[in-house]
Order: structure tokens, then sequence, then C-alpha cells
């Protein structure tokens, strides 16, 4: 790893190409999460990623701890992944038309998600979850909506309510632009809470169509389930005749092969996928019950569509991506859950040394360092982090060569291609960051 700091660095061509930015995009970014606002400082522009190390437009290298937002799993430009999409490419990049790559992920997502017996690709984890709540209301008759505070869905407008992600970076609770007829069937609960979710059933018995939850919470930061949690989740939405919506576009292929469904040993009524079914490119599905599913049209009464679905290059990523995962189970995850353990425990023990007050939460190859001495359950306990503490740290990290997401409340994310000379770097760099 270099062993220069930012400041010895040149960082003109960022600085440029921020103020170019600038002019043609809100804020110098297409992505609210990209800026820097929550942590200080200058985003760097990226030129190039490989492996585990992005690198900017100065030529600075950084290991990379948020993997675009979670999808790239295996690595920046992997080679089977960058060679499917070169292939593809070569064949034309979209067509508009049915093509056998769909039903050939299809298969891989449905061997790796038993509880997926039909599904529906997307373009996005948005895409997925707006029209898997749609699907909800459409198959039970009902209006009503269980969301949970911090838990983000995408930028649909009934899911906008206290929301995590850019919203809690921003301090955001409900966005400009969305009236409040559109959210009016939305509940927003707090996370981990059982006995908020059965008050909720109790007061509406027949009116809520749908439960949505990120089974491990990673939009306001890492924040796994309460024992009993989820299953009780579940048993709720069957008593009540409601369906349960497990919103794995971020924790699925990542927690596990088969998600995070596979790691709590839980049945959804739909799930919605995303980030890494596209092997980094533009991808999202939703999927579940085939009774449900087959409520959609050209079969059903509900719309729902996509002039890009199901992008052949897309799909060939996707491909790609899943199918080393299967074919390398045994191997991958088991390095994932290493490697992330020793960050995630080891920045932990340097936090302690240091006499910092840091809340570690880790599930798999997803982590957040919260900077609060109480445990993080919720999105109310990790909105008590010292967000300025973090982004202290957070530009520490950058100045010694590793990028984190720019936000407390996100999940940092580890790859395969991570390993002990990374674990290295992230150490010496945490080292210096948390010494006063």
């Amino acid at each position: 790893m270099q062993s220069e700091t930012r400041e010895s660095r040149s960082f003109a061509q960022s600085l440029d190409l921020q103020r170019r930015a600038e002019r043609y995009f809100p804020g110098g970014v297409n992505s609210p999460v990209r800026a820097f606002s929550a942590v200080g400082g200058h985003p760097p522009f990226v030129a190039r990623a490989e492996g585990a190390y992005l690198y900017d437009a100065d030529g600075n290298r950084y290991v990379d701890l948020f993997g675009s937002w979670g999808p790239m799993i295996l690595g920046h430009a992997f080679p089977s992944v960058v060679e499917a999409i070169r292939e593809a490419a070569g064949r034309g990049a979209s067509f508009g038309a049915s093509h056998a790559g769909e039903a050939a992920l299809a298969e891989l997502v449905r061997r790796c998600f038993p509880s997926v017996a039909k599904m529906r690709f997307v373009s996005s984890g948005t895409e997925a979850c707006m029209s898997a709540i749609r699907l909800a209301r459409g198959f039970t008759g009902r209006n009503f909506v269980i969301k949970f505070e911090g838990c983000y869905h995408g930028h649909a407008d009934a899911l906008l309510v206290k929301a995590g992600s850019g919203m809690a970076t921003l301090a955001i609770p409900y966005s400009a632009g969305v009236p409040a007829e559109a959210a009016m069937h939305t509940l927003a609960l707090r996370y981990n809470d059982l006995a908020a979710v059965e008050a909720a059933f109790a007061a509406r018995p027949d009116g809520i169509a749908c439960v949505i939850v990120e089974p491990v919470v990673g939009n306001a930061g890492t924040i796994p389930p309460a024992a009993g949690y989820i299953e009780g989740l579940r048993r709720l939405c069957t008593d009540h005749g409601a369906l349960l919506i497990v919103d794995e576009v971020m924790t699925g292929f990542r927690l596990s092969l088969g998600g995070a469904q596979q790691v709590y040993g839980i049945t959804p009524d739909l799930t919605t996928l995303g980030k890494i079914i596209g092997g980094g490119l533009p991808c999202g599905a939703f999927g579940g019950r085939a009774e449900v599913m087959d409520y959609l049209a050209p079969l059903g009464p509900v719309y729902q569509a996509g002039t890009l679905s199901g992008n052949p290059l897309a799909m060939a990523a996707g491909i790609a991506t899943i199918g080393h995962l299967i074919e390398h189970e045994d191997v991958v995850y088991p390095h994932l859950e290493e490697v992330t353990r020793s960050i995630a425990e080891g920045v932990a023990e340097l936090a302690r040394e240091a006499g910092v007050a840091l809340t570690t939460n880790r599930v798999g190859s997803m982590f957040t360092w919260f900077f609060t001495a109480g445990p993080v359950t919720d999105y109310a306990s990790a909105s008590a982090s010292d967000t300025r503490a973090f982004g202290r740290f957070h530009r520490r990290m950058l100045e010694a060569g590793v990028w984190l997401p720019p936000s407390q409340f996100e999940a940092a994310f580890v790859s395969a291609a991570h390993g002990p000379a990374e674990l290295e770097a992230v150490l010496n760099a945490a080292r210096g960051a948390l010494a006063e």
C-alpha cells in the first residue's frame, strides 16, 4: 500500500472535475450519497478501479471499503465479469425484446433463493421495491404498508418516510415534493420493535397489505435484527393475511449465497434484489410466490414495465458474478467473513486503546463503526452517534488511503479481493486516524 498521505498528493484534477460537475449537476453529483457534505472535504473523482482499490484522477490509490455501495463483492474489474460484459456488448447493448440471458440469470437466482418461484428483472433497487409494494397492494386489495425507521427502500414517494441512506445523512426526515397523500398509507415503525408491529396490525387488522424490511439494516449503518424479530414479522404477516417483503437489495448474495433469508431461516412472500445480481451494472429484481407474481401484467391486473429491464449487459455480468459465487461458495464466503471480521474488530480494538467511544456492528461482509458508546439497535440509537467525530475519522482515513462511505449512516463493505495487505493498510490508517 502506498504510504504517502493525502496532503502530500496532488488533487488538482479532482478539484477541477468537481468544479466542472457543479456546473451541470446539483451539488456536483448524480446521487446525494456521493457528496462529502456530511464528512467534509472534496470527493476524489475516480478514474479507474481494480480489485480492492480505487484510483482517482490524480493517480492516488485508495483501499475501497464501500464497493460501489455493495455490488462489487468479487472486487473491481473482476476478469470473468469484464469478459462477459465485453462479449455481450459485441452482440448489442440493448434489444427491448426477450433474450436467453434473462432466464439464465433467473435460474441462478432461484437456485440460491428457493422462495423466489417467479421474478421480474428491473433496472434498480428502487424499481424493485416500489413494484413489489404495488404488487402486494394489488394482490391483497389493501392499502397500508409497514416500513421501518432508517430502512431505505429506494426513492419512491410512498417510501421516503423516515428513510435511511442519504435521507439520514442529510438529516431530511421527509422529502419535499412528496404530497402527504402519497405517504398517508405508509406506517413507519421502530426497527427491532415487534410490539409496535403487533399494535399496528391490531389497529388495522384488515388494512395492511405488506411489511417491507431490510433484514439487516444497511441504510442507517449496519444494524442486525434482534433474536426472533424477523421470524416474528413472518408470523404476524401470516396471521393477518399480509405479505412479507424482504428487501435483500443489499444483503442478497452478500451475507450468504441465499442472502439474509438463508442466514436467518425465513421464507418471505416477496424478495427484492439488486446490487450484486447485475455484477455492478444497473439491475434489480423482485420475485416470490408464483400466485402472487402472476398478478403482474400481462397475466394479471397489476401493471409494471421497464424498457431496459433484463438488459443483456447486466444479465451477462450477473451470470458471471453469481456463477462464480456458486462455484466458489466454499472459498469466497469464509474469506469474506475472516477479512471483514479482522478489519472491523481490528479497528474497534484500536479505538479502545485510543479511548475513543466506538460501537462496531457487523454481519458477514457488511459493517459499520458507530461513534457512540452505547449499543446500536435501531435508527434512534444510530442517530446518537457523534457524526462530527465520524467526519474527522473519514477525512483522516481518506488522507491515509482508505475510502469509507462518506456517511455515518451507511454500511461499509469488503470484497473477495481484500486480503492481508488491505487489512494492514486499514489498521495502519486507523491507528493514525484515531489518535488525538
